[in-house]
């Protein structure tokens, strides 16, 4: 029971002791009218106050034994709840900071998505108007992003990337009743997204495949069907590359924010900035950077462990 939100425990501690206060007073209050019916000769007044005050005394200390037993007993079972949040809490941040401390590894390559995204400009998806280097590719350029692509698929662990599930550290854990909703769903929300883009880039690298054939890319882009089966396949592996990145440096930036707090279980809200959807991976690492550069797991930045480079 935590009595700081107890309120109506405290009150009722408070009644106890107080009704057992105006008894005691109320006893007093009897032996003057025994003292003067005893010198008025009248005993059967004076056997009735004493009595009266006798039942008024003992229902009095009762009382106040009530609820003052009542307050020690919850008050101590206050302290060791608060003891065992304490040391929960700080297991869970334990667990936290070691998958940060695993991930923030991983995140290092996505450099090399951003370096295949961004070529030209940010990265928009081809529906929503997205006309960069990246989308625009044909021919020679198209042969060295299929390239770019088989290397950033053979060097990058993207299986890895699942880690990435942060919400897993609360799970078992009564403290997770602590977190704001919105905060938890969009965890959830965020890390699902995450596993759908490792498991859709495995697919789209086989169909890459398949498009280009046995033959090199140079070779399979020189007929017109190939080509346009490659760039259908092409552009599918960067919307998953794309939705991988974000999703993945979403997910670790709110992870290091709630380590770099300290005790994460204040019913933190959600960082709205970080929350909103942009129209490009590069407008929300520039609401990144303001906001995470605030904040430092150990010795680094939230935002420098994000693996993106400012010249991109």
């Amino acid at each position: 029971m935590h009595l700081g939100n107890l309120d109506l425990g405290y009150g009722l501690f408070g009644a106890l002791i107080l009704a057992g206060l105006a008894l005691l007073i109320a006893s007093l209050s009897l032996t003057h009218r025994i003292e003067a019916a005893g010198l008025e000769g009248k005993t059967f007044r004076e056997k009735r106050y004493e009595y009266y005050r006798g039942i008024a005394t003992q229902l009095g200390v009762l009382l106040i034994g009530i609820g003052v037993s009542l307050f020690i007993y919850f008050f101590q079972q206050n302290y060791q709840d608060e003891r065992r949040r304490e040391a929960e809490s700080q297991q869970v941040l334990a667990r936290l900071a070691s998958r940060i401390g695993r991930t923030s590894a991983d995140l290092e390559f996505l450099s090399e998505y951003d370096d295949i995204l961004d070529e030209g400009g940010a990265y928009v998806r081809p529906e929503d108007g997205g006309k960069n280097g990246a989308v625009r590719s044909s021919g020679d350029q198209l042969v060295k992003q299929i390239e770019d692509m088989r290397l950033v698929e053979r060097d990058v662990p993207q299986e890895d990337f699942n880690d990435l599930d942060f919400s897993t550290d609360f799970q078992g854990s009564s403290l997770i009743t602590e977190l704001d909703p919105a905060l938890l769903f969009a965890m959830h929300r965020e890390e699902n997204e995450l596993k759908y883009a490792i498991k859709q880039l495995s697919a789209d690298f086989r169909d890459l495949q398949e498009a280009l054939g046995p033959t090199d890319p140079k070779e399979a882009i020189s007929n017109a069907v190939a080509a346009a089966k490659a760039k259908r396949e092409a552009l599918d592996i960067l919307y998953d590359l794309d939705l991988l990145r974000d999703r993945s440096r979403r997910a670790f930036a709110r992870a290091c924010w709630l380590v770099s707090q300290g005790s994460i279980f204040s019913s933190p809200r959600p960082i709205e900035p970080l929350s909103r959807t942009y129209g490009s991976h590069q407008e929300w690492i520039r609401q990144a950077k303001q906001t995470l550069s605030l904040y430092r797991v150990g010795n680094e930045n939230c935002f420098d462990m994000l693996g993106y480079k400012i010249s991109n």
